[in-house]
């Protein structure tokens, strides 16, 4: 689902002068182009590294950084300085770029030829120092960034770049996603609001509303070709329940499901969104409340969100795009219940209908079951059990001033014993440090309950991403204390209410 069809870019620059001459500099370019292919090479390191001849004067670095700007296809550029590149050559530069930048700092060479070192060494390898001058720079203009230092032969650099990457994709779709809102939120409800205007101006998100028998128009015209086409993908995926089968008593219903995502998906694909929000009591002309489908898209990597929530729904494709081609599964997600026997603390995640498959363990069954919510048909939905493992769960608020990003790390684990009367999609999980700690820090945050939960996107790209974004970040992790988390929030709340007006 890429805006502009070519695959994403980053770009390698390096930074020297012309102090060192011509034949010093073509070592600078052999070398850094050595340096770029070996990332190139890396399979931690999804977008094409694209290197970029050396730059050595303020015009062609500002040109550079602009060229970054205006590529939609270029998601981050990597600085590195392998000679001294005088730092106020880069502020006109540093100053235009709005591309997210990392700065790595490393060498040509692993270790020192000691015996061999003379002066024509000392000149071409300078990072050493080179690097510290751009890092003063930086940090006097206030760019935000990512610094990773080391040879790029160790697999500790490549992996650490390779997250910083993966947040840069993010970033990028945020700034030309397309959100479609079918209906308002639920009424009354809180956290599921927020400014629209300040999430395209701070994120770059677009988001709208539109009637849902606009969606209804074109779930009512997909042919009977297509609707036999998911049918069939559906009995060769997921176990059928007997009463949704062909012949079956329900099977209606199963076409109706697929008709609502042949539709929903049309819609999706003409208007160029990338995630979308439905709501349970602004359904318009729809039998069913959208569950199979909603699933389903979401498993091909859109964004959703539940009752309207568009800022989860944003989050989640974001996630989407930062988890593409990373083992492990992504979805929309809310805290529901808990298990609280002292020693055995769990928490049940689940919702409605709308769990994305990606988290699946084993192959998810379809069936159909009564909601008792909504006032429609008895929806259809894929049920199934989350992988055990890893995982993080985030929530994005909006705070009146800013968005709040709030993450905890925990470890799904199987349900203690099985669940045969819940008839929907659901995580159980252990909060660390614990749930106690865990549930009073996210209170503290004020974060939503509606979240998204990714056993392949954790908190390095999150803090990379939040960095990116300029954007509050809150992690609650196996070293949180409420007394710390505390301090943290306020910490936050006088340094980015400050940080406003920078």
């Amino acid at each position: 689902m890429s805006s502009t069809g070519a695959s994403p870019e980053i770009w390698f620059l390096t930074g020297s002068q012309g102090l060192y001459g011509e034949d010093t500099l073509r070592q600078v370019a052999a070398q850094s182009q050595e340096i770029a292919a070996a990332l190139g090479d890396s399979a931690e390191i999804d977008p094409l590294v694209v290197w970029k001849p050396v730059l050595t004067d303020p015009d062609a670095i500002r040109r550079m950084c602009l060229e970054a700007n205006a590529a939609d296809h270029c998601v981050g550029v990597i600085a590195w300085m392998h000679t001294f590149s005088p730092a106020k050559m880069w502020i006109a530069g540093l100053e235009a770029l709005t591309t997210p930048l990392l700065h790595l700092h490393t060498q040509a060479n692993v270790e020192l030829p000691w015996a061999d070192i003379d002066m024509d060494f000392m000149n071409l390898n300078q990072a050493a120092h080179g690097d510290r001058e751009f890092g003063y720079i930086q940090s006097r203009l206030g760019v935000p960034r990512t610094t990773v230092a080391g040879h790029v032969s160790n697999p500790a650099v490549a992996q650490r770049i390779g997250v910083w990457a993966r947040a840069a994709s993010g970033r990028a779709a945020l700034r030309t996603m397309k959100l479609a809102r079918f209906g308002d939120n639920m009424r009354d409800v809180a956290v599921t609001e927020g400014d629209k205007v300040e999430a395209q101006l701070r994120l770059g998100v677009s988001v709208n509303t539109y009637g849902v028998n606009d969606l209804v128009d074109v779930v009512d015209a997909v042919p009977d070709a297509d609707i036999n086409a998911l049918v069939k993908d559906y009995e060769d995926q997921y176990r059928i329940a007997e009463p949704l089968r062909v012949g079956g008593d329900r099977h209606e219903s199963l076409r109706y499901a697929a008709r609502i995502e042949a539709g929903l998906r049309t819609f999706l694909v003409d208007g160029g969104f990338t995630a979308f929000t439905t709501n349970f009591e602004d359904l318009g002309g729809l039998r069913q409340l959208p569950g199979l489908a909603v699933q389903r898209l979401m498993a091909d990597g859109y964004g959703f969100g539940g009752e309207g929530d568009w800022k989860t729904s944003v989050l989640l494709r974001t996630l989407k795009v930062m988890a593409a081609g990373r083992a492990g599964g992504t979805s929309f997600m809310e805290d529901y219940t808990y298990h609280l026997v002292p020693g055995e603390e769990r928490i049940l995640g689940a919702h409605m209908l709308e769990v994305c498959p990606t988290i699946a363990a084993g192959t998810p069954s379809c069936e159909i079951h009564p909601l008792g919510i909504g006032g429609r048909e008895d929806p259809v939905r894929l049920v199934f059990d989350a992988t055990p493992g890893p995982a993080t769960v985030v929530g994005m608020a909006d705070m009146g001033d800013r968005f709040r990003l709030v993450a905890n790390e925990i470890d799904v684990v199987p349900p203690d014993h099985p669940l045969p009367n819940l008839p929907v999609a659901r995580a159980v999980w252990t909060p660390r440090p614990n749930l106690r700690t865990s549930a009073e820090s996210w209170l503290m945050a004020g974060a939503p309950h509606h979240t998204v939960l990714s056993s392949a996107v954790g908190t390095e790209e999150l803090y990379d991403l939040a960095e990116m974004l300029r954007t509050e970040l809150l992690v609650i992790d196996a070293d949180t204390t409420t007394r710390q988390f505390a301090k943290e929030i306020r910490w936050n709340q006088a340094y980015h209410r400050l940080a406003l007006g920078f």
